[in-house]
């Protein structure tokens, strides 16, 4: 019932729940952007253009239109913030999906500090998946509160808030092929294989890679990002409390590799995240520095979208879920409204 309801809000034979009137909206695909309407109706996409009638209607006067900003590789537990009280850090900041890795509490309370961030993923209007931490403990001198094995990993796949694997940090046992590293790899098979791989180059990166590891976010040249993309992975230019990259790397990005780059915050504790902001601040200081508006919200929405298979978010676009940011000004990127899923959830 509910896509037979999109599909006539779309033909424009019922009402949608709420119409964005005279909005610029950022067209990731095309790479323009449109003055146009946006009808929303059961927390989707359902048309934009002109004509459709609404329940609600609400007048963005001009103000631009982007999907919700999406963080690609976050440690939510670096924040010092329970997930509720992340989200109302990143939330009015335009930042609507999130893929955390919860090595941190796994590395204390193993199995059962995992699945207590699945629960709390489910109590915010933030989208929070989970990438499962791979190496627990991060390595064999470490003294941790937990091991978790292949056998272990496993049990959380059914988990519908699981989407992958998280940073291969191993990156030794997967080049040289360690068993359990291996087993871990292949069990998680059909899903994002997460890297993490810092200064990794020549036959071992192509072994790396080889494994079936598909990302990194620890690049910190030009150099070693442009290997690494050329080889096949997907980059993550991070911008960290404990790790500057972004201005670093900003200088890989051209209009030929764009669309294979993603931003991340990995590590960012409050006042960073309170001052600065997250992944709006990479959008504002990659196009203050030059980036073409438009790559800069690809790089934050669509491309991330893409590389971990969430195809039903992250474009303004029929059909996609209703997460959008909307703006003033490309310069200092002041959010005004953040709906998620057809929601007002910020202002």
């Amino acid at each position: 019932m509910e896509s037979a309801q999109l599909l006539r809000v779309a033909r424009g034979e019922e009402p949608a729940d709420l119409v964005l009137r005279g909005g610029a909206v950022i067209n990731v695909f095309s790479g323009e952007i449109e003055q146009t309407d946006i009808a929303l109706a059961g927390g989707k996409i359902a048309g934009l253009g002109p004509g459709y009638a609404a329940v609600q209607e609400v007048d963005l006067a001009g103000a631009l239109v982007a999907p919700g900003f999406i963080d690609a590789h976050v440690h939510i537990e670096s924040s010092m913030c329970t997930t509720p009280q992340f989200a109302r850090a990143v939330l009015p900041r335009g930042t609507t999906t999130v893929i955390t890795d919860p090595h941190e509490i796994a590395n204390v309370h193993g199995l059962e500090g995992i699945r207590y961030m699945l629960h709390a993923a489910r109590h915010t209007p933030l989208s929070v998946w989970v990438n499962v931490p791979s190496c627990v403990p991060a390595t064999a001198m470490e003294t941790s509160g937990a091991v978790l094995p292949a056998e272990d990993l496993l049990t959380l796949l059914d988990d519908p808030g699981v989407l992958g694997l998280a940073e291969m940090m191993n990156y030794p046992g997967v080049v040289f092929g360690d068993p359990d590293v291996l087993a871990k790899i292949a069990g998680f098979r059909g899903h994002p294989l997460d890297g993490h791989a810092p200064a990794l180059s020549g036959q071992q990166l192509n072994a790396y890679i080889a494994a079936g590891i598909g990302s990194d976010h620890e690049c910190t040249t030009v150099e070693e990002a442009a290997e690494k993309l050329a080889r096949g992975l997907y980059i993550l230019i991070r911008e960290a409390t404990n790790a500057h990259n972004l201005e670093t790397l900003l200088p890989l990005v051209t209009p030929r590799n764009s669309r294979r780059i993603c931003f991340c915050t990995d590590d960012r504790q409050p006042a960073d995240l309170l001052d600065q902001g997250g992944i709006d601040y990479m959008v504002q200081t990659a196009i203050r520095r030059g980036v073409d508006p438009v790559t800069a919200i690809q790089m934050a929405t669509l491309n991330t979208t893409e590389w971990f298979g969430l195809h039903d978010r992250g474009a303004v676009a029929p059909g996609r879920r209703a997460d959008l940011v909307v703006f003033d000004s490309f310069h200092d990127l002041q959010v005004r409204r953040v709906y998620i899923a057809g929601r007002l959830a910020a202002r």
